[in-house]
């Protein structure tokens, strides 16, 4: 039976290495010398490696770390079974050392002591801190336009208009159905999309105090620990609107919108058929004004929501497409950016993406995790190393108002503006926007 917790003599490590050579297996190794296989595989392999010069014995002060008051030969066996099977963690490696006749007599570690030597080791995943972008708190809207709900429904097929995604905002407090937007031909709306269609409502309702939103990939970076804000956000913020994620899956919170899709679908969708996009559009908003003057609400006592809220026929924030780029304050933006602080792991050679943008700190800071904040004075992001030693200040990207504002950018430029046909959908989307400026020519 092999001995347990015992040091391996350099006679033995050479004996190892020339048992090997000779065709021997690890096992038949460690049964004939009376060694643990661990203990052989790991000398084997430096035999392999490093020949007889890497079998000599460490010399120096005792060992030290997470496992440093435990055997060397049940370190290496943890070493081992971790190298051997990347995806086993410590609570697998503790079981398989229990059942191990080498080991299942000793005084094994407790599962953090295995967890921190494997960190210890860089065998585990190196994971981004976690940060969460400021918003304002969840209250109760007192008055109509404090508080809009926005979201697309599912895909609804349409013969012969194909996949159809419609976009539903409703204001929270009088229940009004601000607008609905078809997106053609596609099932997950873009930014630009839902740009348009709050520009539409913007323009007949006037700006909101805050927009209500869930957590989908168009909104927020829902695949990073600390999300930076999507060019989105950072537009509605620039207009003067506050941005609250929601925090709780729908019903518990979104639940007007989610009825508004019912309500949408059933109105003007459900057994209809649509020679174009224009003729939905045009049905929807024509649904739209019978839902909100006419149709009466079980929720507002059986009045339709301009009926119980004539208030809400406007939010007293007027808005305007060709206003739109003076309306922008990018010092809004700064000093929201001022608020947050964000975690990048680099790549090799340095590089890194924040929102999206790409950005390069240098070689010297690659394979690390930067701490990245913002500096709303110079409009730069401080990028500081792992270890706080060095900071690089990079120019941040993508915060001009051309930058927020989009596709609209271009035709608020232009005295007449001609569409190609056929409409794809981005010819769509303008076509729709260029409805609301002078001078369009279709």
């Amino acid at each position: 039976m092999a001995q347990r917790g015992r040091r391996t003599t350099l006679k033995e490590r050479i004996e190892i290495g020339e048992r090997w050579e000779a065709g021997q297996t690890d096992s038949e190794i460690a049964t004939a010398m009376g060694i643990s296989v661990w203990t052989v595989r790991k000398w084997r392999r430096k035999y392999q490696r490093d020949g007889r010069s890497g079998l000599g014995s460490r010399m120096g002060r005792p060992a030290t770390g997470a496992l440093g008051q435990f055997p060397l030969e049940l370190r290496d066996a943890v070493y081992e079974m971790r190298e051997a099977n990347p995806g086993w963690g410590p609570l697998t490696i503790l079981t398989e050392l229990g059942e191990d006749e080498h080991f299942k007599h000793l005084k094994l570690p407790s599962r953090s002591r295995v967890a921190a030597y494997l960190n210890e080791k860089e065998f585990t995943r190196k994971y981004e801190r976690h940060s969460q972008l400021p918003q304002p708190r969840a209250r109760t809207p007192q008055r109509a336009h404090e508080e809009w709900e926005m979201d697309a429904k599912g895909v609804i097929r349409l013969p012969p208009l194909g996949c159809v995604s419609i976009i539903n905002i409703s204001d929270l407090f009088s229940r009004l159905k601000v607008d609905s937007f078809p997106c053609l031909n596609s099932s997950h709306p873009s930014t630009l999309d839902y740009q348009l269609v709050l520009r539409r409502a913007f323009m007949r309702y006037g700006l909101p105090e805050r927009i209500s939103l869930d957590r989908d990939s168009v909104f927020i970076d829902n695949t990073c620990a600390s999300p930076y804000p999507t060019t989105l956000h950072l537009w509605l913020i620039a207009l003067g609107i506050e941005v609250r994620f929601i925090e709780k899956p729908p019903p518990q919170e979104h639940s007007v919108i989610e009825r508004s899709h019912q309500t949408v679908t059933h109105q003007a969708v459900t057994g209809q058929v649509f020679a174009d996009g224009l003729a939905l559009q045009h049905h929807l908003s024509d649904r739209l004004d019978f839902l909100n003057q006419r149709f009466p609400s079980r929720s507002l006592g059986g009045q339709p929501p301009l009926q119980a809220y004539p208030e809400a026929q406007h939010s007293g924030r007027p808005y305007r497409p060709e206003w739109e780029k003076a309306s922008l304050d990018m010092q809004r933006v700064y000093a929201y950016l001022a608020q947050g602080r964000w975690f990048r792991r680099t790549s090799s050679p340095g590089q890194f993406s924040l929102g999206a943008h790409r950005y390069g700190v240098g070689n010297n800071l690659g394979d690390q995790t930067l701490e990245i904040t913002f500096d709303p004075q110079s409009c730069k992001l401080n990028c500081l190393s792992e270890d706080g030693r060095q900071e690089i200040r990079l120019p941040a990207r993508g915060l001009t108002e051309s930058d927020l504002m989009g596709e609209l950018g271009p035709l608020v430029a232009l005295p007449a503006y001609q569409l190609a046909l056929p409409f794809s959908p981005s010819t769509w989307r303008e076509m729709m926007l260029c409805t609301a400026l002078t001078g369009t020519t279709l």
